[in-house]
């Protein structure tokens, strides 16, 4: 029997978008299944709302804590509704500078654990015919900026896999939106922000020179959480939800500027590009 109220699965939501979006639904009336590495984080949540939060165990890296999560969110609610791939930390540092490790870490959180969420519940979306899989990305997820060669790749393919599914799971009654915001006011700079082990004075006038961007722009960024909060729930709510939800002026001006750069260059090439079938 499906509740009238949503249910919420929300990765990484002790601080950040995430948190800000689970406090907006649980302040407007819907069930959340909140989730961190560090579940004791969200016990002020959840003392406030008694009745409809739920604080969970979560490494999105484990696929036993993805199995136990899910499984608990139906024990406890019987549906999920909405779930959010919200956990997830970015990656600075020119390609040659990032370490082994500090690459395949952060594809294991941005991408394959996003991924090995979404495979965890869709059996359940799938069976209720019904369903929303939300995908934080970011404005680098689809125009990329210098540094972000492992971040941005990585949310690049997050986008890429949301596309296809998309499509896949359309026919199940089950909705995905791609959510790509430019600088929001959360702590993704400071805490969520690894940089790479070994700095080089060859990049310092590229990938130092966004870095130098971001230090300074902490704490100022012109994004609102709250109101990013706002807008993923109405894309929740809506009838007829986008694939892409581009939050913030910065980020809606690097995207239509990389959709002129396409075109730009798509034209540019025609004559030669297009004519490589066999005749």
């Amino acid at each position: 029997m499906i509740n009238d109220s949503k249910v919420w699965l929300i990765t990484g939501s002790s601080t950040g978008f995430g948190r800000t979006l689970a406090e907006t639904v649980l302040e407007k009336g819907d069930k959340v299944i909140a989730t961190a590495r560090k579940p004791e984080q969200l016990e002020d949540l959840i003392s406030k709302y008694p009745e409809t939060a739920i604080a969970l165990k979560l490494d999105v890296t484990n696929q036993a804590e993805i199995k136990a999560v899910v499984d608990s969110a139906i024990a406890k609610s019987g549906q999920i509704d909405v779930l959010v791939n919200n956990a997830g930390y970015g990656l600075i540092g020119a390609l040659e500078e990032v370490s082994d490790e500090q690459i395949h870490r952060n594809f294991d959180t941005n991408l394959f654990g996003a991924i090995n969420v979404i495979r965890g519940v869709l059996p359940i979306m799938r069976s209720q015919q019904s369903g929303h899989i939300i995908n934080m990305s970011a404005i680098a997820g689809f125009t990329n900026e210098l540094g972000f060669s492992i971040y941005g790749g990585a949310k690049f393919a997050l986008e890429g896999v949301s596309e296809a599914l998309q499509g896949e799971v359309a026919p199940l009654g089950i909705k995905v939106t791609i959510v790509e915001p430019g600088p929001f006011r959360t702590d993704f700079i400071g805490r969520s922000l690894d940089r790479a082990e070994e700095q080089m004075e060859a990049y310092q006038g590229t990938v130092g020179k966004f870095l130098n961007f971001l230090e300074n722009i902490e704490g100022k960024q012109p994004g609102d959480p709250q109101k990013a909060a706002e807008a993923i729930i109405k894309v929740v709510n809506s009838d007829n939800p986008p694939l892409r939800l581009v939050l913030g002026k910065y980020a809606y001006t690097k995207f239509r500027k990389k959709i002129e750069s396409l075109k730009t260059e798509l034209d540019a090439w025609e004559a030669i590009a297009a004519n490589t079938d066999f005749t």
